[in-house]
């Protein structure tokens, strides 16, 4: 669009706060999204900025069906395609869901394994030995086991088992009792999704972590996320990442990535903007029944992640000098006053 001064507008949903940038001499001006210019402090924050290997989770949930074995299975499943991680959910039930939702028919009849929401419940959970018999498992194949907590019981449950994290999703990450169970009986990494949550939410979380015995520095891994099953891409908000390091990135340990998208793009991008732990849903077959596997990735998709990950990683490095080794072959075959210097030098005599 152009405007009564001349300067050409490039008109992109989102905010209507705009910013110009540098004229050129076919065009005079252009516009930007402000949410999307650069700032002079963000450039030289990544100067500063320490990229470490990624780590991944599988969050395998409930997506073992309630069967042990098939647990087991996607652990070792999850191993081999090079995960860090395999997590579950723990859940009591009857102290988490009100008595109309326990008693209330599932809201996807399709994906239920009871005749009641509390009884589909009831089926995926496995029993805290079961959780124990995981955690062996993990143990045995090198991988680390981890646990989401849904309440108070579910976490003194998992406490006990001692896992190196323990996670806490979007939904109870304003459930303080349970929290301070985590926060004070249990010495390990707390990670905390944000999804559906307010700023003033998520300053309340940090600042329960930085009392008490929350060590929120050393313990608390904080993730962006939105809570969706699946969630279209314009609504994943990668650049929220940024407003939690601004914000946050020295009063917690680290930052990290909840994702419930499609593909595996959007969390190399994540990791790109900083994110050190990367979480996916993992399932071995997405047409399971159930809410969580369409958002899921199976063993294939799980590697190729990986994979692409660790790439980044490696990428993730200024140049050691100005020319590197492997470009001076190529420089000298093909740089203009390099392969024809001579020619040149004698032009010019």
């Amino acid at each position: 669009l152009k405007c009564h001064f001349g300067f050409r507008l490039i008109c992109v949903e989102g905010p209507s706060t705009y910013s110009r940038l540098p004229a050129s001499p076919q065009q005079p001006m252009a516009m930007e999204p402000a949410a999307k210019k650069a700032r002079t402090h963000d450039v030289a924050q990544l100067h500063s900025f320490v990229y470490k290997e990624p780590k991944i989770i599988a969050e395998i949930g409930c997506n073992h069906r309630g069967e042990l074995e098939t647990a087991k299975e996607l652990l070792t499943l999850a191993k081999a395609s090079g995960a860090t991680v395999g997590k579950f959910q723990k859940r009591t039930p009857k102290e988490l869901l009100t008595p109309d939702q326990y008693n209330a028919p599932h809201p996807a009849p399709h994906n239920s394994y009871g005749s009641t929401y509390g009884e589909h419940r009831e089926f995926l959970e496995l029993s805290v030995e079961d959780h124990r018999e995981l955690q062996a498992h993990c143990k045995e194949i090198g991988l680390e086991y981890s646990c989401s907590v849904w309440d108070t019981t579910s976490a003194k449950e998992i406490v006990a088992l001692n896992p190196v994290l323990i996670k806490v999703g979007s939904p109870t990450n304003q459930h303080w009792e349970m929290q301070e169970v985590l926060r004070d009986q249990y010495s390990g990494e707390v990670h905390i999704s944000t999804g559906m949550t307010t700023k003033e939410e998520m300053e309340k979380i940090v600042e329960f972590w930085e009392a008490g015995k929350g060590d929120a520095k050393n313990r608390v891994v904080l993730y962006n996320c939105t809570s969706g099953y699946p969630v279209p891409f314009e609504d994943v908000c990668l650049l929220e990442i940024r407003l939690l390091q601004q914000k946050y990135a020295h009063r917690v340990k680290c930052i990290g990535f909840s994702g419930h998208h499609l593909g595996i793009s959007i969390d190399v991008a994540a990791y790109a903007l900083g994110c050190e732990w990367i979480e996916r849903h993992f399932t071995k077959d997405r047409t399971w029944k159930g809410t969580d596997h369409a958002a899921s990735l199976e063993p294939g998709g799980l590697g190729r992640l990986i994979r692409d990950l660790q790439a980044t990683y490696t990428a993730m490095s200024y140049k050691s000098s100005e020319i590197l080794d492997l470009e001076k072959e190529t420089r000298a075959k093909l740089k203009w006053g390099e392969y024809n210097r001579s020619i040149l030098d004698k032009g010019s005599s």
